[in-house]
């Protein structure tokens, strides 16, 4: 979907297919058909837009099979579905039974990486609609944070500079840009956007910046606003950002905070649980080391959990959400132009919230679209109906 800012600007809206489990080119036809068209018919909008998670095998074959793309574009174009954006940040295997710390894997020292983020950046140049400025690309932000230390770093930024002189090359091949987002998350290397700044201030800004994921920042219990004008101050472009919903838990250590908790605490992914007390926030790597007593509970837990984002705010940190995307497009300029409604959580939610079959998993994005939609609208951007 598209809107105009009242800058005259557009901006693009998309959700993110890494919800949906597809490891081939065959898993993501199939994505197209039953959930992302059928999404878009009952939005009934013209176009919508997708934020596709294509894995490193594909996104590989992909590059070496020029049938296959075509074939690729040809079923967005049946199905009325545009992609701007691309989810680069996990590798592989993104709905394997168990994940965890699996998904920070290759990190930036690997060549693997700049490989597969290069890939992506061939396929979203070939993929773009004619009329779109740019394409992005979110990635992990490094790499998780142990082991790590000034090697690792070094390695890191030596291979995000030679990722930005291959787009400034396929930008001059194909007429296209790309640019990639870090993606500050709990537990990394770079997980506030304070260590986003120092790492990326000097770093080709016209080519790399960050993917601000609502969820992750209010995770770290970051204001929006402070957080957007740091980014700014810091000359690091915001080239992406992720609608997305934490869990928040006020009372943790309650009889009925602790059995909401536990039908959170699965096995898949995952989710860094942050308390604030006095001004201090601490941590722990997953929900259920929280619950075993790695945190006090005197305080307010954020939880890494994308929990639905049109979702009560009681319980989530929609509120949050909801300032974010203000900080970001209630300027006189949009401050991003590329947003990716990234729920990837739908089928570990607890039993009894999860969809029980493909239509109502539709009929889930598709509220989760409506409601950023009308986010937008409020914030006085305009739907482009064409």
């Amino acid at each position: 979907m598209r809107f105009r800012h009242p800058d005259g600007s557009v901006v693009h809206l998309a959700y993110c297919t890494n919800v949906h489990p597809a490891e081939d080119v065959d898993g993501i036809l199939s994505q197209l058909r039953l959930f992302a068209g059928q999404v878009r018919r009952q939005l009934d909008v013209p176009r919508l837009g997708i934020g596709l998670w294509i894995s490193a095998d594909a996104a590989a074959g992909l590059v070496r099979d020029a049938e296959t793309l075509a074939r690729l574009r040809g079923e967005l174009e049946q199905w009325r579905l545009e992609v701007v954006t691309l989810n680069g940040f996990p590798y592989s295997s993104f709905h394997a039974p168990v994940v965890k710390r699996r998904v920070y894997r290759p990190d930036w020292t690997d060549p693997a990486r700049l490989a597969y983020t290069l890939d992506l950046a061939r396929l979203l140049a070939a993929l773009l609609p004619e009329d779109a400025e740019e394409g992005t690309i979110s990635t992990l932000p490094l790499g998780w944070r142990s082991p790590w230390g000034d090697g690792e770093l070094a390695r890191a930024r030596a291979q995000l500079s030679r990722l930005a002189g291959s787009l400034a090359e396929l930008e001059e091949e194909t007429g296209r840009r790309i640019r990639i987002g870090l993606e500050p998350e709990p537990g990394c290397v770079v997980e506030t956007t304070e260590q986003a700044g120092a790492l990326l201030f000097d770093l080709e800004p016209e080519r790399i910046g960050v993917c601000l994921d609502a969820c992750h920042l209010a995770v770290q219990f970051e204001e929006p606003a402070a957080a957007v004008a740091s980014l700014r101050a810091a000359g690091v472009p915001i080239v992406k950002a992720q609608v997305s919903s934490a869990l928040r838990v006020s009372s943790p250590r309650s009889r009925a905070s602790a059995e909401r908790l536990a039908a959170f605490a699965e096995p898949r992914f995952l989710h860094q649980t942050r308390e604030r007390r006095g001004g201090v926030v601490t941590g722990v790597d997953d929900l259920g080391d929280a619950m075993a007593g790695g945190l006090p509970g005197d305080g307010e837990w954020r939880v890494h959990f994308h929990v639905p984002v049109h979702a009560n705010g009681g319980e989530t940190t929609q509120p949050e959400l909801a300032a974010t995307l203000e900080a970001l497009l209630g300027s006189e300029a949009p401050l991003t132009r590329h947003l990716e409604i990234e729920t990837y959580t739908w089928t570990v939610l607890p039993e009894e919230r999860r969809p029980g079959h493909d239509g109502a998993l539709v009929a889930a994005l598709a509220r989760e679209v409506g409601w950023t939609r009308e986010r937008l609208l409020e914030l006085g951007l305009e739907e482009v109906s064409s």
